[in-house]
């Protein structure tokens, strides 16, 4: 193990070492330059560079086919990654890195929903997903990235970069205690499995009695009642995707994702700080909480329940008023601090459901499939607003389409080989170390930039960005 994980640590170097070479070396030669308006009316420059086959596509490429890989399995979409990469190699500008970016999150995102889809709770007869706690913690989450999205605006460059990497050094640890926990957790399991076996195997043979037929039910021995539920245990079993997905959660999902992404275009239009650019934000809150106070009824009357804890329907309780509060201060945070960060949810639900207690497999799942709305949502807005060469995000999407597909199956075969799941914890672990060493090293870039420029690096005026 130690061996490994120095040989992941040089990789990791070598790669941010690479990147800040290619940093040096600058954009590709021949890079097309756009003049666009943003959102508020200001004047700024794409940087898109021609789609020309050549070792930048190539090195993008597989960077960005080993981050959606291990992003799927993760839960965390792959951004930390992908927008270095576009930036420092392939040759974007800030913004069309983050809007292709998004672009490859919804591509490894919708491949891994559709691949988990089909697959049950590891020890509940429920979908891998779930989806009452999606619904519950989602329009929240979303309703967070808009309030976040103002902070971001209004904070200078050098107190997001010192956020970032604080807070994603602080939840990677966390992320990796939780590993080393939850790995020494299952050795335990595995080795008290292996004990009854031996047991089993040690007892001395009985002699074979000939049972009449009308007898023979008899005679067969009864399971106690738990093992009985361990071999019903579904654990990743396919099944049909219509039997397995909550269509009306889906629905209800769906319609905060075009309410959601109609104020957010129709904001685009309006001035900052307008009469109708507030009222436009205030919109946002009824159709959050609308959704969320449904979901929560629900859970607090006992209409609904949150399985995915690894309890059944029988064994969970009803949640209280001051439980699902928590999920919902949860829910504003998380999106509060991905949306200031510039970060999807992914990097922050993750984690969080982990803390919560939500099996690995169904925290992946879970969070990547609110994470699709999210990324989607923004790849329609960046398409309508011209922020990112269609040519490019489309060949960029497939890499992350396919690439996301390779890492579940991968995976999924490992952890049911080794029986440990906990190496999803890990691979989120490392992403969100990683987007930590890429993000602050490109964010520490720019502040050093700034300041040999003597630009103005204090907070900004949201009416005034």
């Amino acid at each position: 193990m130690g061996i490994r994980r120095q040989q992941w640590h040089a990789v990791a170097a070598l790669g941010v070492a690479w990147c800040a070479a290619a940093a040096v070396a600058g954009p590709a030669p021949g890079v097309a330059r756009h003049q666009q308006q943003d959102g508020d009316g200001n004047a700024y420059h794409h940087v898109w560079p021609p789609m020309e086959v050549g070792w930048r596509i190539a090195l993008g490429s597989l960077i960005g086919f080993f981050g959606a890989a291990c992003g799927s399995v993760g839960g965390v979409g792959g951004g930390g990654i992908f927008v270095p990469m576009l930036a420092l190699i392939i040759g974007f500008d800030p913004k069309s890195s983050t809007a292709i970016s998004k672009c490859m999150i919804m591509g490894g995102s919708v491949s891994t929903v559709y691949y988990n889809l089909k697959l049950k709770h590891p020890t509940l007869d429920m979908p891998l997903i779930d989806y009452d706690l999606a619904l519950l913690m989602q329009p929240m989450l979303m309703l967070g990235v808009s309030m976040g999205v103002i902070f971001n605006v209004i904070f200078p460059n050098w107190l997001i970069t010192a956020l970032l990497i604080i807070f994603f050094l602080g939840t990677s640890t966390k992320a990796y205690l939780k590993g080393i926990e939850t790995w020494k957790k299952e050795t335990i399991k595995k080795r008290e499995v292996a004990k009854t076996q031996d047991q089993i195997c040690q007892k001395p043979e009985h002699t074979t009695t000939i049972v009449p037929a009308e007898h023979a039910t008899a005679a067969i021995p009864t399971a106690p009642p738990g093992a009985a539920a361990e071999a019903k245990a579904p654990s990743d079993k396919a099944t049909s995707i219509l039997k397995n997905v909550y269509w009306k959660e889906f629905g209800l999902l769906a319609f905060v994702w075009v309410a959601f992404l109609g104020l957010q275009i129709t904001k685009n239009y309006v001035a900052s700080c307008s009469a109708w650019y507030w009222v436009l934000n205030s919109l946002q809150i009824p159709v959050a909480t609308g959704v969320t106070l449904y979901e929560a009824h629900g859970l607090m009357t006992g209409k609904r329940v949150l399985s995915s804890k690894g309890r059944s329907q029988h064994q969970q309780t009803t949640l209280s008023v001051r439980q699902v509060l928590v999920y919902c201060l949860f829910g504003v945070l998380a999106g509060l601090i991905g949306g200031l960060l510039g970060m999807g949810g992914g990097f922050i639900m993750g984690p969080l459901f982990l803390e919560l207690g939500i099996p690995p497999q169904v925290s992946s799942a879970t969070a990547t499939f609110t994470m699709m709305f999210s990324s989607s949502m923004s790849v329609v807005e960046y398409y309508l607003l011209h922020r990112f060469p269609v040519p490019y995000a489309a060949y960029f999407t497939a890499v992350a389409f396919v690439a996301a597909i390779v890492g579940q199956h991968c995976v999924r075969k490992l952890i049911a080989w080794l029986g440990r799941a906990s190496l999803i914890i890990f691979i989120l672990a490392s992403m969100i170390f990683v987007s930590a060493l890429t993000l602050g090293g490109v964010g520490i870039s720019n502040i050093v930039q700034r300041m040999q420029r003597h630009q103005y690096m204090g907070f900004e005026s949201l009416c005034k960005a």
